[in-house]
């Protein structure tokens, strides 16, 4: 006997009308500070001197410390991908549950803590990203007490939105909550592995992880955070919201399904791909190259299915913003995943890494799929959720799906805007990085072609300014979006969704039924064995090729005789959200594993070849965590490729070549960069043991650096670096170099002795900075010696330094 009954759910708007406001409100701060950033490129006056224009000359600044590019840029990403894009995926994936599982948010305290405790999250970021409190890698610079902070906010969405999958009232899970899932475990994941540190005080921590193993963990993170959380939850708002839109079902069912197992089985392993040309290991390079590549196919049939949802109204992009903006974000998708495994090519990629070509890559995705489809959504959210009175229950027109709005018109406006916005920034971007890429290669025989850094930054100023001028086109379109949700708040009110269901009380099936049968024997038999033939020798290389070709004709065998049909267990498996998510964990777990094990597990010390890097003396060490806390390390990389300009650029003396892994061994974190908006500097000092004692070795003398910090341009004519002269006036805090020390070698391996307790730690830094501050008096430069100035210097002259191993002395 069937025990129904018919009640009528109230949906929770609420959350997703602060979530949406949130995204607006944090949308154009975020990108207001992408815009000043851009500006710091072009005018180091930015920096701080404006300050003096602003005031007319009340306020004298030569650099205000809170506000150069190093320390805004991470604040610029951060509110971007967290504040922007984060508020916005929570108010979609909100709003779409609700109505996909046709039923009320499981827990209404669960949805405000998740609330306010993101938006303190995001003020926390905003307050200590300005002040210098970073762990130093990209898109995960936010310290240890704001990070548990995350975890735990993260955690409080995933009970909120599984408890109202277990409550849910439509047995069946939609495509759009694939992609929910998918997001809610693999991010958490990534962001847990990545964030591992051991804290010596309540704002500063060193990662677990150091040289090669902090890199391939970094970008594992750093990639399949695009991934995860920019890329798979918009799919599923794109799932859900176009098809409202354009009120036409998705393009093809099967396609999702191919789109989505593929999707989030592969991008996992391409993390490898921001590694290419460096010291890590030839095999996970290739790895990532491949697995790259193959990225083309999901990605593209997932563009395809959007766009084609769209068929028999196309005529409709003419008049309706919310379709313009849907389905141009979703050929930007398209776009940015087509350059993305081109980018991937290791001989391309030598070319584009560390260029602006890059960085108009990663912005054609955020300001083109994002920002696009985030605007997409809010214009078709508003009227729903604040709705005037006049306006029937539904808004529904043929022609425009966001009727309602207070002004169709700047809506549009806004997406031409945001259109000519996005192609100067990316042209700019193409022009600038390709430019670079090939005066940083130019070779005349076995000499540069350009061998001063300067001279490329000199040849992109035009583009740079197109680049300052599109992204401020964009942005004035986004505050376009904001006045016209406003004033559609203003002519509304408040409106809660409501729909009257039928209980079904049944329950659903156990999701061992996932597990115990035969596509899943059979996929887990081909992901084995494939794993063996691909990275296997001799006998294993042999068994994973014959059980890989055992298993596929097996598969085939068996489902052409037993008449059995995938889409029948699959149809059982979308019934169960347990078993549907350990597969989806499951099926990202597996790149994460084959390609990270490996290398952290393997000791550091036998990983170095044949050199292996000094540990940084205790002066030294501050001044790394000055150079880190200033976001030096977004302009300059400590990696030298190997590649012929690379090494005659920067390796060449002494005849040290490109970088060896032992040369970051002790890096915690690692700092081999991403974008050289300044020259390398991994060579930048330097030293080289024989015995118990050291040849310095550096490019430059203790002045040189001192008045390069102080203005770059007195030295470097045409640098877009900031001024740092507060760092002459502040003191390092020596008495916490003792806490790092021993942390770096009770917790982290670095082979600092036992007896180097605070005092010898104070002394060795005070002798060590009295040298460096009496050799810039004898010039008649005058800085104290416990200077973070003096730190930085005493750093910056460091780098570069190792000792060679017995093994290479054996081998010369």
């Amino acid at each position: 006997m069937e025990n129904h009954s018919r009640v009528t759910i109230e949906y929770d708007d609420r959350i997703v009308r602060q979530f949406t406001i949130a995204s607006i409100f944090w949308g154009v701060i975020g990108m207001s500070a992408g815009a000043l950033i851009a500006s710091q490129l072009n005018f180091w006056q930015m920096n701080g001197k404006f300050l003096e224009w602003l005031t007319f000359g009340l306020i004298q600044n030569e650099g205000l410390q809170q506000i150069t590019f190093g320390r805004l840029r991470p604040l610029h990403t951060n509110a971007a991908i967290f504040a922007f894009v984060g508020n916005m995926m929570f108010a979609g994936v909100y709003y779409s549950t609700q109505r996909l599982c046709r039923c009320r948010l499981a827990s209404d305290l669960l949805s405000k803590i998740h609330f306010w405790g993101w938006q303190l999250i995001i003020v926390g970021a905003a307050i200590s990203l300005p002040i210098g409190l970073t762990r130093g890698k990209e898109y995960a610079e936010l310290i240890w007490p704001i990070n548990i902070c995350v975890v735990l906010i993260w955690v409080v969405f995933a009970i909120n939105f599984f408890w109202t999958l277990i409550r849910r009232n439509e047995r069946s899970l939609y495509v759009a909550l694939w992609f929910y899932i998918a997001t809610i475990v693999t991010v958490a994941m990534l962001y847990i592995v990545n964030h591992l540190s051991i804290p010596t005080s309540f704002t500063h921590s060193y990662p677990i992880f150091a040289g090669v193993q902090d890199a391939l963990v970094q970008w594992w993170y750093g990639h399949n955070a695009v991934a995860f959380f920019l890329t798979t939850p918009i799919l599923g708002i794109m799932y859900y919201f176009i098809p409202k839109a354009a009120q036409r079902p998705v393009y093809s069912y099967r396609l999702s399904v191919i789109h989505f197992w593929s999707l989030v089985f592969i991008y996992i392993w391409a993390g490898p791909h921001h590694l290419l040309n460096t010291a890590l290991p030839s095999w996970l390079q290739a790895l990532g190259m491949i697995f790259s590549l193959m990225l083309w196919a999901p990605s593209w049939g997932g563009m395809l299915n959007g766009l084609l949802t769209l068929r028999g109204a196309w005529h409709r992009l003419r008049t309706d913003p919310v379709l313009k903006f849907l389905i141009a974000g979703v050929t930007f998708y398209g776009m940015a995943t087509f350059e993305g495994p081109l980018l991937a090519i290791k001989s391309l990629n030598s070319l584009s890494h560390y260029s602006d070509w890059t960085i108009g890559h990663v912005h054609s995705g955020t300001l083109g799929w994002n920002g696009f489809m985030a605007a997409g959504m809010f214009y078709w959210l508003a009227p729903r959720l604040w709705r005037r009175k006049k306006d029937p229950v539904e808004p529904h027109d043929a022609e425009v799906s966001c009727r309602g709005l207070h002004s169709v018109a700047l809506a549009n406006l806004h997406f031409w805007l945001g259109m000519i916005g996005i192609l100067l920034y990316v042209g700019a971007m193409w022009v600038s990085g390709i430019t670079q890429g090939i005066m940083l290669n130019a070779v005349n025989g076995t000499t540069l072609a350009y061998p001063e850094f300067i001279e490329t930054l000199n040849a992109i100023r035009a583009p740079m300014l197109f680049r300052l001028i599109g992204g401020v086109f964009y942005l004035a379109g986004y505050v376009l979006l904001a006045y016209n949700i406003f004033r559609t708040i203003r002519a509304g009110e408040p409106t809660t969704g409501t729909i009257e269901v039928e209980i079904d009380e049944s329950r659903e099936p156990g999701f061992l039924k996932a597990f115990i049968n035969a596509p899943v024997a059979y996929s887990t038999g081909i992901i084995v064995f494939g794993s063996f033939w691909l990275f296997g020798g001799g006998g294993w290389l042999i068994l994973g090729m014959i059980g890989s070709i055992l298993t596929v004709l097996g598969a085939v065998a068996h489902f052409e005789i037993s008449g059995a049909r995938w889409v029948e267990w699959y149809d059982k498996l979308l019934k169960n959200w347990a078993g549907f998510t350990i597969l989806t964990f499951i099926s990202v777990a597996i790149g994460g594993a084959i390609q990270i094990i490996p290398t952290i597990t393997v000791e550091r010390a036998s990983n170095i070849e044949g050199r292996i890097q000094i540990p940084y003396t205790p002066l030294e060490l501050a001044g790394r965590d000055i150079f880190i806390s200033e976001g030096c390390y977004n302009c300059h990389s400590q990696m030298i490729r190997t590649m012929v300009p690379d090494v005659l650029r920067y390796g060449s003396r002494q005849d040290q070549g490109y970088s060896r892994l032992g040369e970051s061994i002790y890096d915690f974190p690692f700092q081999w960069g991403s974008k050289r908006t300044g020259p390398d500097l991994a060579r930048e000092g330097g030293a080289i043991k024989d015995g118990y004692t050291y040849m310095r070795i550096g490019k430059r003398d203790n002045v040189w650096q001192y008045g390069h910090l102080m203005n770059p341009r007195d030295l470097s004519p045409g640098s877009t670096m900031p001024n740092y002269p507060f760092l002459a006036d502040q003191k390092i805090d020596i008495p916490s170099l003792a806490d790092r020390i021993a942390v770096q070698r009770d917790w982290l391996g670095v082979p600092y002795p036992v007896e180097m307790d605070e005092e010898i730690v104070r002394s060795l830094a005070e002798k060590q900075a009295l040298e460096i501050a009496n050799d810039l008096k004898e010039r008649q430069f005058y800085v104290d010696p416990d200077s973070k100035m003096v730190a930085l210097i005493s750093y910056l002259q460091k780098l570069g330094a190792y000792e060679e191993t017995a093994r290479t002395a054996k081998n010369d």
